[in-house]
Formats: C-alpha cells, structure tokens, sequence
C-alpha cells in the first residue's frame, strides 16, 4: 500500500478540485446502486450499503441524488444496471495492477482499458496473473489526526486485528489503515467504532505481498498509466504493488 498511498497524495495535489469531485461523486452513486441492487435498499440489513452511504457522505454527495441512487439499484426507479469487473495487468518495470471498474457496458469498458495500456506498449492479463501478488483483506481507515496511536494499538489487541499502518486516503489525508480478514470486518469496524475511534472509511481492498522498487523513467511511465486509468469513468479502485521513495514522488510531484 505504500506507493498507492503515495501517489493518493500526489493525484491531491496534482488534480483539479471540481474533476476530483465530479469523479468523487460518480464513484459513490455506482457503488450505492450496485450495494441496493445486491442486498436490498435498507443499509441497517445491507452492511455493502451503509459503507457506500458513508462513503457518499464522506465526499458531500447531495442527499436526493443518494437517496435516488437507491432507488435506482432497488429497482424502484428505472435507471442503467452496473455490473462489477476487473482487469488484471502488468505496467513498467513489471509493477501488477488491479482495476476495478462499475461498468454498464462492458463492450465500452473493456476496449477502454485494454487501449489506455496499448498505447504504451502493454497489454492486459489474464485473470489472476496479477492478483495473485495481492491478498484480499478488509480495511478500516481511521482518521490519524484525531487519533493516539498507542490507544489504537491497545483497542486493536481487542479485536480480530492483523496489521495497522499509517497511510493516506484517496483525498492525501493521513489515516491508520487497519487491516484484518475481510470476515472479520465488520467486528473490527464495530469494535473500532464503539471505543470511540473515528473511523473514515472502510471496506475490501487488495494489499500487495510483494512490492517492486521503481523509480525514474519508470515510475514516470508508471504514474502516466495511473492517471489515466483514473481519468476512466468506469474505473473506481486502482492497486499498484510498487514501491517508491519519497524523494521520488516529490520529484515526480514537481514534474
């Protein structure tokens, strides 16, 4: 997570506010109607739902467009059907990346991808050849500023906790990342809640097992295909198993 956490905090400085929300806002109304469309429109008996209902509120969604998200999902009113679908492929220097997209056509979104790598001279892979250098765990971000980090350790020792790591979410802000299995997710996130914790944001994420150092052209190249991917509308989470220094990414923040 490193370098992903890194580059969030480059795209803060780097991107425009009003695309940045825009893109903020097309993400959450997705994921609210594919959470609805699943597991039904109440959140307290749809925990996927009251994540994206949080997250919704964590980026200032207004609340008639959640409130219609909703309803589109559930089927109460007519709107387009998202399917979730991900790509698997290798970038410079041989960095595995993960997409994750919310697509309504997979005819548009498929030959958007494969063409954003194309024309660099990569491919897409097939599936699992890159997903096997991630594992799948669940994540609660815990706001850092308001936090004590001894107290959390401590609270953590409670809890089916595996790992905490300091980290930034995708606005640049310093968070802990607590880290379990996804099974134990929502314990972690209702015991972290309960003792008080102000939790941010959870959910699944992908956290590599290994990482590959990169740097100078590469990580230019790299970066490159990053911003790209994230200026696809279909494309809501991006993990990257490379690794990077700061030195770096401040020069490329400079480029």
């Amino acid at each position: 997570m490193a370098g992903h956490s890194k580059w969030a905090n480059i795209k803060h400085r780097k991107g425009a506010q009003d695309a940045r929300r825009g893109k903020a806002f097309t993400k959450v109304v997705k994921d609210i109607m594919v959470a609805s469309r699943i597991g039904g429109p109440d959140p307290d008996a749809n925990p996927r739902l009251r994540l994206a209902i949080a997250k919704a509120k964590a980026v200032s969604l207004p609340k008639e467009n959640l409130d219609r998200a909703i309803k589109k999902g559930a089927g109460l009113l007519e709107g387009v059907e998202y399917e979730e679908v991900m790509y698997e492929a290798y970038g410079p220097g041989g960095v595995a990346i993960l997409i994750e997209c919310l697509t309504d056509n997979r005819n548009r979104t498929a030959p958007e991808i494969r063409a954003i790598f194309a024309k660099r001279g990569l491919a897409l892979a097939a599936s699992g050849a890159a997903s096997h250098s991630f594992n799948r765990l669940g994540q609660v971000l815990v706001a850092a500023e308001e936090t004590d980090e001894d107290a959390l350790t401590l609270a953590a020792l409670e809890h089916p906790v595996d790992d905490i790591v300091a980290s930034s979410d995708d606005e640049g802000n310093d968070v802990f990342q607590v880290v379990s299995t996804v099974a134990d997710l929502e314990q972690v996130r209702a015991g972290l809640e309960s003792d008080g914790f102000p939790v941010k944001e959870y959910g699944i994420t992908w956290r590599p097992s290994v990482t590959v150092p990169i740097e100078g052209k590469l990580a230019e190249q790299l970066m490159a295909v990053l911003s790209a991917l994230e200026d696809n509308d279909d494309v809501q989470n991006i993990y990257a198993n490379y690794e990077i220094s700061d030195a770096e990414m401040e020069r490329l923040a400079g480029a």
